[in-house]
């Protein structure tokens, strides 16, 4: 499926509990992205609809805000770049029942491609917490 027009300037992976700090070079995967075979993504304007509809439980959220194009190059969580020969990295957008959703397959996440962590108290809805860069 096609990215969506404009690109987003960053995507976010949502996790329930603060990550390690500072960050290590490879993150643990959620068992959800084992599961699956890659690293479940969300735009700014997806985050709030899956925190509520994945999270509505919890009262903190922790999201690492990555640009766009550092995962678009395929830069692993170390930060180099996977290329051919390394078992490449890859930024797909696929339909998923609530829209289209970024997918990041052959690579980790990490210091070298996390930007940013974000902690994020719940008050309200997650909608009503969140305000994000697009």
């Amino acid at each position: 499926m096609a990215a969506p027009s404009p690109l987003p300037t960053h995507l976010y992976k949502i996790l329930p509990s603060a990550p390690p700090s500072p960050l290590p070079a490879r993150l643990p995967l959620s068992d959800l992205d084992k599961n699956d075979g890659y690293i479940h993504l969300s735009t700014s304007e997806q985050v709030p609809g899956t925190a509520d509809k994945f999270f509505a439980d919890s009262e903190e959220l922790f999201l690492l805000k990555i640009k766009y194009e550092v995962l678009a190059k395929g830069t692993d969580g170390d930060g180099e770049v996977k290329g051919k020969g390394q078992g490449k990295a890859e930024l797909r957008w696929e339909e998923v029942g609530r829209g289209c959703f970024a997918h990041l397959y052959g690579a980790d996440l990490g210091r070298g491609n996390v930007s940013e962590v974000v902690g994020v108290r719940k008050e309200g809805s997650w909608g009503e917490s969140l305000e994000l860069e697009w």
